[in-house]
């Protein structure tokens, strides 16, 4: 088992604190949005603190570090990249491309002679980003798209409140109701013309500033008309907007659903889900991919068209509790075969002989306290904030101690 040495990464969006307190130390003094466990090219955790990095380990003798049956489904590759995340502003309205789309997109942009790297790109790589995420804190994230009766009740809403430019589209949403003209109505506020966007913008950040104040008992609308619910909804968009005023993401945040998680809930995101997180601390499980098609809320590149192309508004994204399978364990279980998330609190009834759920390649990070690690080729003890990636080849795993931890798995 080895030791890993992970790296952080300083998106503009990241908490000042949050990543800085779980690993021990003290704020860097820049935003830390993401810690990165595994073997991505970009940013692979080095082992034991040295020079070599777990890409190296794995790509010397990847039916060891991977198991032969995960070597050949992925083509010699760790299938799945761990983070902790912690937003302290909104990052990107956002969804992820399928195995098959990721591949053709990466193809064309290779073919185009775009270079890695390039802030142009849309496809870092040529592999699929499913992704669940486990708050540790509450959690506050747009989720999926509305549906059409759902999206045409809110805009009749910021309608009556002055944004009279979207009536049109709450006519199509109301002729309509069905996914397809989600879609086609998040994709005409997306490409909204530039000459009034920032006039719709601003009409729409003053009508839910308007629909935010008392909820259903503001001036314009009585309760009847205007449900108390969305009085939440669109302080979401007030407090966006202080981050990215006069941005067109303020207005399709209108058409997504927005949920709060609770510690130990999580939300999995497939692809074509468009999703942007808002705020708070998660534990985050993907393919081990970056591939990234954005819309608005970001200065990172925006390609309004190929999002749309990729997107779709039919994914739902529940809200998942897990699954226990053991005392102290949950199984976070997923359609998705990259991998599989279990998060495990160890205290006095399962301090001893308790197995590290799982199999194959695993990376474990302790959350809290103290946890000893014991395998066939010896024993590794992590303290909070730590963690380490135990190879297929390692085989059973026994844990004790009193901890908090998630492990990060294959999912087949």
């Amino acid at each position: 088992m080895y030791r890993l040495t992970n790296t952080t990464q300083h998106y503009a969006w990241g908490s000042p604190s949050a990543i800085s307190e779980l690993l021990g130390r003290e704020p860097s003094g820049q935003p830390e949005a993401e810690l990165w466990m595994g073997a991505h090219p970009t940013a692979p955790s080095r082992i034991d603190g040295g020079e070599a990095t777990l890409l190296d380990f794995v790509s010397a003798d990847p039916v060891g570090m991977l198991g032969p049956q995960v070597a050949a489904r992925f083509k010699n590759r760790l299938p799945f990249l761990l983070k902790v995340l912690s937003a302290a502003k909104a990052l990107s309205i956002q969804t992820h491309p399928t195995r098959a789309q990721a591949e053709a997109g990466y193809a064309a942009e290779q073919e185009r002679g775009l270079p890695a790297g390039d802030p142009d790109r849309n496809y870092a790589d040529d592999w699929p980003k499913p992704e669940i995420l486990m708050a540790l804190t509450a959690f506050e994230a747009l989720a999926g798209c509305r549906s059409a009766e759902d999206a045409e009740r809110v805009l009749a809403a910021v309608v009556a409140l002055g944004a009279q430019a979207l009536e049109p589209v709450r006519a199509e949403l109301a002729d309509k109701p069905e996914p397809a003209t989600v879609a086609a109505a998040i994709g005409r506020l997306l490409e909204w013309p530039a000459d009034t966007r920032g006039e719709l913008v601003a009409s729409v950040v003053e009508a839910c500033r308007a629909g935010a104040d008392k909820g259903g008992e503001s001036a314009e609308l009585s309760a009847g008309e205007l449900a108390e619910d969305l009085a939440e909804d669109f302080a979401a968009v007030l407090r966006v907007a202080e981050d990215f005023p006069g941005d067109i993401g303020l207005v399709a945040m209108l058409l997504m659903k927005r949920v709060v998680l609770e510690p130990g809930e999580a939300i999995f995101l497939e692809a074509g889900g468009l999703h942007a997180y808002l705020r708070g601390t998660g534990v985050e499980l993907l393919a081990n991919s970056d591939n990234v098609l954005r819309a608005g809320l970001t200065p990172k590149h925006i390609d309004v068209a190929e999002l749309l192309r990729v997107m779709d508004a039919s994914v739902p994204v529940p809200v998942r509790h897990g699954t226990a399978i053991g005392v102290g364990v949950v199984e976070f279980d997923t359609p998705a075969p990259e991998f599989r998330l279990y998060h495990a609190t160890l205290d006095t009834k399962t301090t001893l002989r308790a197995e590290l759920p799982g199999t194959g390649p695993r990376i474990v990070l302790a959350l809290s306290g103290e946890v000893e690690l014991r395998g066939t080729r010896g024993a590794l003890t992590l303290t909070q904030g730590e963690s380490c990636f135990v190879p297929a080849r390692e085989g059973r795993v026994e844990v004790s101690g009193l901890a908090d931890l998630v492990v990060a798995a294959p999912g087949v």
